[in-house]
């Protein structure tokens, strides 16, 4: 177990003074805090988060992922719409105290868990009172002003988000030494920012329905379908985990087999989701671009190891059998339903667009456009990788390579794309042979069907 640093611990402390500061105007007297609202709305996170601390309700969630606190926060979203800030931050801690833990240091992560969710919750009420939305739930006897309360409910959602994701990159920075900007940068906030948004509409209308005539008991009942809801969430991300572990053993055995490419198979993947980024793809079919780029190489499992790690020039006959290592990756894996488009792409990705590439000679429009997309992120890689019989070449000179041959080799709107993509964000190089620093041969001299660009596989 890797120890918590000094910074995280003081950061963690830090944050725990700060919810206690902002938390205790309500214990004070003479305080506003309407005691009956905060203890129930307390005592009900409290509870929700206690079913994954029990040991029997507990294994109901065994091989599975648990809701998790995010599956509670319109609990805390309705305490920011109707408790003062001091009250709201109140509510927070005895859940954050009693979540479960998987991982240690089990007392600093419940410490930090408690303390960012009661700061968000503060933060969030004061923006809740700034915009009068406490105001417009209505009362037992007049109705909600919802042109008033849905824009404040989504303004006291958008902060608590801002808050716990900004307090979250703190911690990481503190915890794992990276600079603030990276850990914001690689945080939650674009992944939790439209849960946050629905968690608000939720705590609005637990809001307004604990100021209706029909009381607590009906605001209750909104917590039942968000708590579904997120469990069919949590099994999406399970399944998905499932699809993550079956890409990793397949590369994996990959690497194993040609270890002078070890690491590429990812690195092809990395730049098939900038190109495809470029080209305005996102959601699932980017999933699916980057798993094609992960897996183009699958099919060398089947090509005999000698073929794979031969330093001279491939005979016809060697080159003929590494040349069917698309077929072998399309045979593999085109039972796995989730690769959907990836499986042609896997398939088509030595194709050229003007047809004389393999296994089948398409050209043009004929190659999907995912294989186009791998096509041009695989030989950037193997241009740019210094392996055991190839020495790299620089990212100028291969961009200028790839520009060439766009047209007949490869398709001009994906070098394009891929142009525009390292001039924003650039390229990390990296050696792959099979020994970091073993010396690196003079390179493998190119068989007659073999573009100055591509690896032969």
């Amino acid at each position: 177990m890797k120890p918590l640093p000094r910074t995280a611990r003081a950061y963690i402390v830090c944050a725990a003074l700060g919810a206690g500061a902002c938390a205790l105007p309500a214990l004070l007297p003479p305080s506003p805090t309407p005691w009956a609202t905060a203890g129930l709305l307390a005592a009900l996170y409290a509870l929700c988060e206690l079913p994954a601390r029990c040991r029997l309700l507990g294994r109901a969630h065994a091989g599975s992922v648990p809701p998790g606190p995010g599956s509670f926060f319109p609990v805390l979203l309705a305490a920011a719409l109707l408790l003062p800030p001091a009250a709201a931050a109140l509510t927070a801690l005895p859940g954050g105290l009693l979540a479960r833990v998987d991982e240690p240091p089990a007392g600093w992560r419940r410490t930090w868990r408690a303390a960012s969710t009661a700061l968000a919750a503060w933060a969030a009420a004061h923006t809740a009172g700034a915009l009068g939305t406490p105001a417009a739930l209505g009362t037992a006897t007049a109705g909600p002003d919802m042109r008033h309360a849905l824009p404040g409910a989504l303004a006291t959602a958008l902060v608590f988000c801002l808050v716990l994701t900004t307090l979250d990159g703190g911690v990481r920075a503190t915890a794992d030494g990276l600079p603030l900007r990276a850990a914001l940068r690689h945080g939650p906030l674009g992944r939790a920012l439209a849960p946050h948004l629905v968690h608000g509409l939720a705590g609005l209308m637990m809001g307004v329905l604990w100021r209706s005539p029909h009381g607590p008991a009906a605001a209750l009942l909104v917590l039942l379908p968000m708590y579904l809801s997120c469990w069919v969430f949590a099994q999406y991300h399970r399944e998905r985990a499932a699809h993550q572990a079956t890409i990793r053993a397949l590369v994996q055995a990959v690497d194993i087999k040609d270890s002078y490419t070890r690491g590429h198979s990812e690195r092809v993947g990395h730049a098939s989701v900038l190109i495809a980024r470029e080209l305005g793809m996102d959601g699932d079919r980017l999933d699916t671009v980057r798993f094609a780029g992960i897996l183009h190489d699958v099919g060398k499992l089947g090509v005999p190891t000698r073929v794979l790690r031969k330093d001279g020039p491939l005979t016809p006959e060697e080159r003929r059998i590494i040349e069917l290592h698309p077929e072998y990756g399309h045979e593999m894996i085109r039972g796995i339903g989730f690769l959907g488009e990836a499986r042609d792409a896997v398939l088509h990705h030595h194709e050229r667009i003007d047809g004389s590439g393999y296994p089948y000679g398409l050209r043009g429009e004929q190659i999907p456009e995912c294989a186009r997309v791998v096509a041009v992120a695989d030989a950037f890689d193997a241009m740019t990788s210094t392996r055991s019989y190839s020495r790299a070449r620089p990212v100028a000179t291969a961009l200028a390579e790839l520009r060439r041959c766009a047209g007949s080799h490869f398709d001009p709107r994906m070098v394009d794309a891929l142009v525009r993509a390292l001039d924003r964000e650039g390229w990390q190089t990296a050696v792959t042979a099979d020994e970091p620093g073993a010396q690196v041969p003079a390179p493998r001299a190119p068989g007659p069907r073999t573009a100055k660009t591509q690896e032969p596989a």
